[in-house]
């Protein structure tokens, strides 16, 4: 893949470890020795706190971050609601005013979402589905993105409902965050925080992914329980953007908040990215599937899909998530007497699947594309169609590797998933008799013993 360029350089870092302190200074100097917030910041820049958590969240919780820049993020007007025709009156939020989640057990599957050449990001942004309420720091959101062309110029925009976790399906991102630039190409996941100030451009043309909005807590390592201390998402692969800053106090910005899935503008007199250094635990990062460490079975049985879980966000109950970000990358399967594509199931939970590229290896015939999406909720029968499960059940069962050039992820919720209408309707991507396409061919194998 050819190198796409930053149009300020590339820059960024690894982290010692996901979630570990970070510090960075575009200028030496920048960062205040001991005290934070000291009577005169160096420079003459300002201290800002950034705050994820509560302040007195278990210092194994507490994410916080302190800013020194050139004017303090207060220095802007009233905010107003943002409305243009391009963007309409979309809720983007389950619990928006103009929302109506429709609750129905039915498998869904979408064909390819549409690129929109003339969409930025921000009006690029649709509400699939979700459940719960930014207003009650409960559930998640989830979205389909498509863009043609950058956000405008002096544009920035920040979610207080959630964290976003953006899975890009196509073209670059070059995100410009007040903590620094990150470049995400297809195959890479960019986490971006509740209230974190970016704006996003797109050196090689139209873009389309996929978001899971997190209105709970914040994502984190799974535990690896008696896998031990290795594989999986390795700490060390997670990347944090260098401080890197805009001099700019004499122009006019546009500040777009998401608030509660409603859109409101403030304008102000400064560039937003004037972070000059900052250090903490609360910052955006990027993370490369390609460096997941798969793990499986070498014997016989079929694991769970939750060992191939990159990032979780725990729910009050231990071992049940508000939401898992689980891939399926290219692996080894060496099994003995197994099934080896995903087995017939129920789940408690609610699975949403994209496709990043190529082929997932427990649908046959095509229906389920690069940029399409299905969604099995709570409790909705679903496995293998017909195809794919009589060439499994009589397939020679050596050594092989599924999924070579393929990348399918899934989003997992223990809660039920309300669809927009926009999911079910407007964007008319919903395949119609998806289950009996999948499934009605079934033929029954039942020998009574005699």
């Amino acid at each position: 893949m050819p190198v796409t360029k930053f149009s300020t350089p590339e820059k960024y870092e690894y982290l010692s470890g996901f979630g570990s302190y970070h510090s960075t200074e575009s200028i030496p100097g920048s960062l205040p020795i001991g005290a934070n917030s000291p009577q005169r910041a160096p420079h003459g820049l300002y201290a800002e706190k950034l705050s994820g958590t509560a302040f007195t969240a278990p210092r194994s919780e507490n994410l916080q971050s302190w800013l020194y820049r050139i004017l303090p993020s207060a220095a802007h007007s009233s905010f107003k609601p943002y409305v243009t025709s391009e963007r309409g009156t979309c809720g983007l939020a389950p619990d928006s005013p103009d929302v109506k989640l429709h609750q129905i057990p039915n498998q869904l599957r979408w064909d390819p979402f549409d690129i929109s050449e003339d969409a930025d990001w921000i009006h690029g942004l649709k509400l699939v589905g979700g459940a719960g309420s930014p207003v009650m720091k409960t559930g998640i959101g989830i979205f389909i993105f498509a863009a043609g062309k950058d956000m405008a110029p002096n544009t920035a925009m920040y979610s207080s409902d959630g964290d976003f976790l953006v899975v890009l399906q196509h073209g670059v991102l070059d995100i410009q965050t007040e903590l620094g630039r990150l470049l995400v190409r297809p195959n890479e996941i960019v986490v971006l925080p509740r209230g974190i100030r970016y704006r996003v451009t797109l050196p090689e043309g139209p873009v389309r992914g996929y978001i899971l909005e997190l209105y709970q807590g914040h994502f984190t390592l799974p535990e690896l329980g008696p896998i031990g201390s290795n594989c999986l998402a390795n700490p060390r692969d997670f990347q944090a953007p260098c401080a890197s800053f805009d001099e700019d106090t004499s122009s006019e910005w546009t500040i777009v908040n998401k608030f509660n899935g409603v859109l409101f503008a403030a304008q102000q007199h400064h560039t937003p990215f004037d972070v000059v250094a900052w250090h903490g635990l609360y910052y955006p990062f990027k993370y490369d599937l390609g460096r997941f460490s798969v793990i499986g079975s070498i014997s016989f049985d079929h694991p769970d899909p939750s060992i191939y879980t990159v990032l979780t966000a725990p729910s009050e109950h231990p071992g049940t998530a508000v939401a898992d970000f689980v891939i399926f990358p290219p692996r080894w399967l060496v099994q003995e007497d197994t099934f080896r594509p995903p087995w017939y199931h129920r789940n408690t939970m609610s699975e949403f699947m994209g496709l990043i590229r190529g082929d997932y290896d427990a649908k046959a015939g095509g229906g389920f594309r690069p940029a399409g999406a299905s969604l099995h909720n709570v409790m909705s029968a679903h496995g293998p169609d017909a195809e794919t499960f009589e060439k499994a059940s009589n397939a020679d069962l050596k050594p092989m590797k599924v999924g070579e050039g393929s990348m399918a992820f899934m989003f997992e919720s223990c809660l039920m998933i309300g669809v927009t209408d926009w999911g079910l309707a407007k964007c008319k991507k919903v395949q119609e008799n998806y289950s009996e396409h999948s499934w009605s061919s079934l033929k029954p194998h039942f020998k009574r013993p005699v």
